[in-house]
């Protein structure tokens, strides 16, 4: 009797098609974010319930002057972080689940802090001129190349001449960090943004995620899948929460 035939092997995910289709509304909502793909991932990983620790540390260095666009603020916490130091700060984002909560939490505080529904690759809902700093938070590093081109443009409406980008993603570098949304290279900021900002520094930091060794565990095999690493390789800080490498890069509107 011939062999049973072999059972095809399932074809790794694709983190870039995976961006793609990622409903960002969904995910804030507790909601699967990809239609078909099994994802266990509780809250948006970049959800941690208050400011990212490179923002701070950014932040005390005197790096945002004027009026601050928050761009992809989500549910708020470093938008409201900014307020708290004394800026002024307008946040926009796409979903209006994540900004229903940053009004919530707006609210709570008492925090003068405006948050916008926006297409950050338009920010129609915005005047020209208007803003001396710009916190990207990682939202770049989940667009399209086309997407990226169109964003540069926008932020470069809504500044003023010489206005600070200061923008974290996903950095591709040797050693364990996170598959989704796809890393990026050191020479790809120039490539995108250089028609309109002046690239003045790109360095390695780490951000930190809401992810713990034992949520990684429960997501292994998909994250396994992306490419992504063995939870015990990655870096964890004081808290028992995931960190991982990203860049930050410094820029000035041209």
């Amino acid at each position: 009797m011939p062999d049973e035939p072999a059972e095809p092997e399932q074809p790794a995910a694709d983190p870039a098609a995976i961006m793609a289709a990622v409903d960002f509304d969904a995910f804030y909502q507790g909601k699967p974010p990809v239609k078909g793909l099994e994802m266990d991932l509780g809250a948006p990983p970049w959800v941690i319930g208050e400011p990212q620790p490179a923002l701070v540390g950014l932040e005390s260095t005197g790096a945002f002057r004027g009026e601050v666009l928050d761009a992809g603020c989500g549910t708020g916490d470093n938008a409201l972080f900014l307020a708290a130091r004394g800026h002024r700060v307008t946040g926009v984002d796409a979903s209006p689940t994540a900004l229903k909560q940053a009004r919530i939490s707006a609210r709570d505080r008492k925090a003068d802090v405006a948050f916008v529904e926006s297409d950050a690759t338009r920010l129609d809902e915005l005047a020209s001129g208007r803003f001396g700093s710009v916190l990207d938070m990682g939202l770049y590093h989940g667009l399209t190349d086309e997407q990226r081109d169109a964003y540069a443009r926008a932020l470069h409406r809504v500044t003023r001449p010489g206005a600070g980008l200061h923008l974290f993603a996903t950095a591709a570098v040797p050693g364990p960090g996170i598959p989704v949304p796809p890393p990026l290279r050191r020479e790809s900021f120039r490539e995108r943004l250089g028609a309109h900002w002046q690239i003045r520094l790109i360095r390695l930091t780490r951000c930190t995620t809401a992810m713990t060794r034992e949520s990684m565990l429960g997501a292994r095999d998909l994250i396994a899948a992306l490419g992504g690493p063995d939870p015990d390789d990655m870096e964890y800080d004081g808290r028992g929460r995931a960190t991982a490498p990203f860049w930050y890069v410094h820029a000035a509107r041209l």
